[in-house]
């Protein structure tokens, strides 16, 4: 027979689920619970607590325990990257992925800083230069409104970048296409990328940048891009926040066979 908090844990689950409780609606407040006779004070409490660990709810002073939002934004994959979107357009790609998930954004919740420092053993190996040289990085920290969604920093040589405006580290992207119609207008127009995709618990810096609850984690990207010619002209490091993403990828199915007969 399952505990007390636990039964009432899994009640109040089902009616987040259902949508009798809706995202932003605040639970009773523990007492409320208690004198209506769901428990006592401890039971009540372990609930709240296992629906928090379970990314149901948010608990904070002031705020109390609030159901979190389950509706996750598209993170598109090959078709944010539309060089339609970009280069004849102004739909950089976290601003592809709010169109495509119906979500309102300001260009704004975009804040980078850049900074010139010694590429470590991951950045050397994804751009392709020794350990130590230096790079530049921009880090970009995208929010929703007020929620942080992810951070993601790009790395440059300084041949490819300097001058241009993504060392600038104002708010939001740079400019009218942001990085990659910088590259083109530059000379570097990407024609392919790798994207790798690992899931793991938060350090406990992300954890606060990206305002996690409690058994939240993470899903960690490293994307690599490439000119046609096979010059590596950026290599960034994602972290975004695992329940607020849900990845879509759309593709041609490849034929090794027919590559080989042709």
């Amino acid at each position: 027979m399952a505990p007390k908090w636990r039964e009432l844990a899994d009640r109040l689950a089902a009616q987040i689920r259902s949508g009798e409780l809706r995202a932003g609606e605040r639970l009773p407040h523990i007492r409320e619970l208690v004198e209506a006779g769901e428990g006592s004070k401890s039971t009540v409490h372990a609930a709240y607590k296992a629906l928090e660990s379970e990314g149901l709810v948010t608990s904070s002073r002031g705020h109390g325990t609030v159901v979190r939002e389950q509706r996750p934004l598209k993170r598109l994959g090959i078709s944010r990257y539309d060089k339609a979107k970009w280069r004849d357009g102004d739909e950089v790609a976290f601003i592809a992925d709010r169109v495509a998930s119906g979500r309102s954004y300001q260009r704004n919740e975009q804040t980078q800083t850049v900074s010139k420092a010694p590429a470590n053993a991951l950045v050397a190996a994804g751009l392709g230069v020794p350990e130590g040289t230096e790079v530049y990085a921009r880090a970009r920290l995208v929010k929703e409104g007020d929620r942080p969604t992810h951070t993601l920093t790009s790395y440059y040589r300084p041949e490819h970048v300097e001058g241009t405006r993504l060392v600038d580290p104002q708010p939001g992207p740079a400019g009218r296409g942001g990085g990659y119609r910088v590259l083109y207008d530059a000379g570097y127009e990407i024609d392919h990328m790798r994207e790798e995709l690992s899931a793991r618990p938060p350090s406990a810096e992300e954890a606060a940048q990206l305002q996690l609850p409690p058994g939240e984690w993470v899903v960690e990207l490293h994307r690599t891009t490439f000119t046609e010619d096979g010059t590596v002209v950026e290599f960034a490091l994602g972290v975004h926040a695992a329940s607020r993403f849900a990845w879509s990828y759309d593709f041609k199915v490849p034929d090794s066979t027919a590559e080989g007969q042709s």
